[in-house]
């Protein structure tokens, strides 16, 4: 995700910001057995992979808070539970 974010650095140059990231990308990282089934129609799909790619989206637009060591040592120790 970091190497995505950092893709995305460089979008004046290559027009890959965040969202166009997400929509090549989200299908992919966030892979659905149910879209893949035949029981999803083309607009039920459609939809499917347009919330993927928000998902992808926001993930690669905070990539640096969601995997930051800081987070990560907050919720191994527990502190982020509550009473």
């Amino acid at each position: 995700m970091r190497h995505l974010a950092r893709l995305a650095d460089y979008c004046s140059i290559t027009n890959m910001h965040t969202k166009n990231l997400a929509i090549v990308w989200a299908p992919n990282l966030l892979r659905s057995k149910q879209i893949e089934s035949a029981c999803f129609s083309g607009t039920a799909a459609f939809m499917e992979v347009r919330i993927q790619s928000v998902v992808v989206e926001f993930i690669l637009n905070h990539v640096d808070v969601l995997f930051s060591s800081k987070l990560s040592s907050v919720i191994r120790d527990g502190a982020g539970t509550c009473l």
